[in-house]
């Protein structure tokens, strides 16, 4: 556990490291210990086979970098940052996709890529792929799926290049989650985008239910 007088001199670090717009972060001190201990904390997880293991070992050791992240959103001014960049997808693979958005946002706007590790190089490919595959891991498993990061995830990303198929997933487990929410006609729109980009989404049948329960809606009123 850092105590208060280490995150407040992590958060500094951060602050000042990211000030430096034109020289790049890696050079930077604080930079340079947060790196190792991103490298021993990876070290750690290549040891694990267990995805959901990794995941809650990611969960423990997130904690830990959330000085550096504040200091770098908070006065940051684009350097690119393996560690944020990291830490964003940490949080997606633990769920947390509001935590995961914020980091995006600056990323997005800065123009920040994935670190090497990750062969998609966008991050708006990386982050709705990512989401999407969360939040269908997570209906699959009946769990609760809050829909409005999904939604906040596509309209971050709206404007960005990505292979269709990507963003039909996206679409899908919208339209999912809206159809278990009571909101068939949201749903189906979203489940026809997924089509319309990519065939092979396999929502046939979920439209042609869903389309058959909206004329039974209308005919009963």
């Amino acid at each position: 556990m850092l105590s208060p007088a280490r995150r407040h001199q992590m958060r500094q670090q951060a602050i000042e490291a990211a000030k430096q717009q034109d020289n790049p972060l890696r050079h930077a001190n604080g930079y340079e210990l947060m790196l190792l201990k991103l490298n021993e904390d990876k070290r750690q997880l290549k040891k694990v086979r267990s995805v959901e293991r990794k995941a809650e070992m990611k969960r423990l050791m997130l904690p830990g970098y959330l000085p550096w992240v504040a200091g770098v959103l908070e006065s940051g001014k684009g350097a690119q940052d393996a560690i944020l960049m990291t830490v964003m997808i940490w949080r997606l693979d633990v769920g947390d996709v509001a935590a995961a958005l914020e980091i995006a946002r600056y990323a997005l706007q800065h123009g920040l890529v994935p670190t090497d590790t990750y062969k998609r190089n966008s991050t708006a490919y990386l982050l709705a792929e990512e989401v999407a595959e969360a939040a269908t891991r997570a209906w699959t498993a009946k769990e609760v799926v809050d829909v409005d990061p999904l939604l906040a995830t596509l309209e971050l990303t709206k404007a960005e290049d990505m292979p269709d198929e990507v963003r039909a997933k996206l679409h899908k487990i919208i339209g999912y989650v809206l159809r278990d929410a009571g909101r068939a006609l949201d749903a189906i729109e979203h489940l026809k985008r997924a089509l319309q980009l990519h065939q092979g989404s396999g929502v046939k049948k979920d439209i042609e239910r869903l389309a058959t329960e909206l004329k039974k809606q209308a005919a009963s009123r």
